[in-house]
């Protein structure tokens, strides 16, 4: 019976399969191979143990493993069990010299790995997307807002631009938290590694070589958890900026405003008692879910104040924390790039808002075209200023206020060439253009 929504709701299977039980045991069982191989290599063990090792893992099974479990109730010793009963007299070989964590911190660190493939991929679909829509509406003017109030122009293509780097930005930050978040350990009871005396260090390097993996240059029984608590907050920024995004889609859907909207099927349905209804579901559970991501940052900070070289306090979240967090982060990218992808444009309403205040928005061009003609640039805000609160106020046309105001030193033309929305965009297309040309590259384009 299934429970949590994660389960049958929210979530992609190629995620999914890293935290599944059974991926799970795989995992720890190739890290059990590998301890094997990396010491028989130093002769630590016979190699034909190791070989026997490395078969037997394939032959464990999940079933067994979960009987040992209860009659033990210990989960890693399971395995050890589980896996000796495949290796005939290679068996006393199984786990020598390691301690759970050993294995299970190593073992988590694989499936971040694949967890973090899988991110990094989706993101650069989502940065190709984005570089998509940058170039298709690079000279789409629209009104730029501050404080939820109309300012001068922007483009729909800096917005995109915007959102495109600071993704890029998310992709070198996982880059470089790589090396630090993706290691194995090998040290034993509470890190000195006794139990394999002299040998240690070089079979945990050999075992982490043989799982492609970087090795912690020193620990306690496990691996310290600042590792993993910087990973779970890069996720938690990866979501806010998402949540920025749907923020603003679903800003931009309002019904007063209406410029953009998310596709809507043709037999979808918005609302069960409102039928005309058009809901941005989509940009809503993106925002939704990023508040459950980011609610994961402060347990897994704690997970990392452990006492002395450890306690189990980190376990029981840590169960939660990693799965979850990846599969929703996954998740919000992936819906993410499908808002992206089937974003409508509503170019009458979109042309309509940038010049809805007859040109009052453009008080800065204005401002800046007498500072040019000579007026000090605190005089031309304030007689511009005055102009827009007498227009604001409904004693005039801007236009007009304005000519009466500044006497010969513009003329009218200039006067209205300054309030043209499409003339005041600045270098909008050239930082567009300079995006595209550094981040496309980096992109997947699908």
């Amino acid at each position: 019976m299934a429970i949590h929504p994660i389960e049958y709701r929210y979530g992609h299977p190629q995620m999914k399969a890293v935290w599944s039980e059974e991926a799970r045991l795989r995992y720890v069982l190739r890290v059990e191979a590998a301890l094997a191989l990396a010491e028989a290599e130093v002769g630590i063990i016979p190699k034909e143990a190791a070989a026997a090792i490395s078969e037997g893992i394939e032959k464990v099974r999940l079933e067994r493993v979960k009987e040992i479990e209860e009659e033990i109730q210990h989960d890693m010793m399971a395995v050890v069990l589980a896996l000796s009963e495949q290796c005939g007299e290679a068996g006393g070989y199984v786990h020598y010299g390691a301690t759970s964590n050993d294995i299970l911190d190593t073992a988590t660190a694989l499936q971040l790995k694949d967890a973090c493939s899988i991110l990094d991929e989706q993101l650069r679909v989502l940065l190709g997307v984005l570089l998509e829509r940058a170039q298709e509406h690079i000279h789409t003017v629209c009104a730029g807002r501050t404080h939820g109030q109309i300012g001068v122009p922007t483009t729909y293509g800096l917005r995109f631009a915007v959102w495109a780097h600071e993704v890029y930005r998310h992709i070198e930050r996982l880059r470089e938290l790589k090396k630090r978040l993706l290691v194995g350990k090998l040290g034993g009871a509470v890190g000195t590694g006794a139990a394999l005396g002299r040998h240690g260090l070089e079979v945990r390097r050999k075992m982490c070589e043989l799982l492609g993996l970087g090795e912690v240059l020193v620990c306690t029984q496990v691996i310290q958890r600042d590792r993993h608590a910087e990973f779970v907050m890069w996720m938690a920024n990866v979501a806010t900026t998402l949540d920025k995004i749907g923020t603003e889609i679903r800003t931009l859907q309002r019904t007063e405003i209406a410029e953009v909207h998310e596709a809507f099927g043709e037999r979808q349905v918005g609302s069960s008692t409102m039928p005309h209804k058009r809901n941005p579901i989509k940009s809503e559970q993106m925002c939704g879910l990023a508040r459950i991501v980011r609610s994961f940052v402060e347990p897994e900070l704690l997970n990392n104040t452990l006492w002395d070289e450890r306690d189990l306090t980190n376990s029981a979240p840590e169960r939660i924390i990693f799965p979850e967090a990846t599969v929703l982060t996954d998740h919000i990218i992936r819906l993410c790039i499908r808002i992206m992808r089937g974003l409508v444009f509503d170019m009458e309403n979109i042309e309509r808002n940038v010049s809805v205040h007859g040109g009052v928005n453009l008080a800065e061009s204005v401002m800046m075209l007498l500072a040019k003609k000579g007026m000090g640039r605190q005089d031309a805000h304030e007689l511009v200023r005055g102009c827009a609160m007498r227009a604001y106020a409904g004693e005039g046309d801007f236009l007009e206020l304005l000519k009466d105001s500044v006497g010969g030193l513009v003329s009218e033309q200039e006067l209205k060439e300054a309030l043209d929305p499409h003339q005041y965009i600045g270098t909008a297309v050239e930082q567009v253009e300079r995006v595209i040309a550094l981040l496309k590259p980096e992109a997947v384009f699908e």
